[in-house]
């Protein structure tokens, strides 16, 4: 049976890059390399759900660094747990884990604790910005594509027998706007 060896990268956001991540697993010597940019809180993600289905016994899984496979330390052991009944191995090349030994599985740990808490602190700090953010009066969010005043002249024109589509057309906007506008504006 021949076995491989199979890298995963991952980023957030679609502006991040992902070139650092394959410079690295290219140099790791793996067969096949998989990349994506989606959230690392979900448990579900395209390429991920690829790369499991891909793996078999004695393959090894490739990463950069174990935040890039997970950010719940929930979600890092049922991944530890799910490659431990599959028999393959994870190694990560910016970080000493080796899950075959009982260091590598303690290391694993600590590093997914550690993910988890960078990850809760991220969110506090992001949840604190937006509390000072409303304390100020700014609320977030677009603005709105048309003013109170639009508002009402939309529902005025509405009411006079124009239709939708040539609201939108005229305020220079969608359907679904003018119909949030006509919601907005007492009849």
């Amino acid at each position: 049976m021949t076995t491989q060896r199979i890298g995963y990268g991952r980023v957030s956001t679609r502006d991040q890059n992902t070139n650092d991540q394959e410079d690295a697993l290219g140099k790791a010597n793996v067969d096949r390399i998989f990349v994506e940019k989606f959230t690392g809180t979900k448990a579900s993600r395209p390429k991920w759900n690829e790369v499991k289905d891909l793996l078999r016994e004695g393959d090894t899984l490739v990463i950069t660094r174990l935040d890039r496979l997970g950010r719940s330390s929930k979600d890092l052991h049922d991944i530890a747990a799910f490659l431990k009944d599959k028999g393959v191995n994870l190694e990560a090349t910016q970080q000493p884990i080796d899950t075959s030994t009982s260091e590598g599985k303690m290391f694993f740990s600590i590093l997914a604790a550690f993910a988890e808490f960078e990850h809760d602190i991220i969110v506090a700090r992001t949840m604190d910005g937006l509390a000072a953010a409303r304390a100020r009066g700014r609320n977030g969010g677009r603005k709105p594509k048309i003013s109170p005043s639009q508002a009402t002249a939309i529902r005025n024109r509405y009411e006079d027998g124009e239709a939708v589509q040539a609201l939108a057309d005229s305020f220079n906007t969608s359907r679904p706007t003018i119909y949030r506008a006509l919601e907005s504006t007492p009849a």
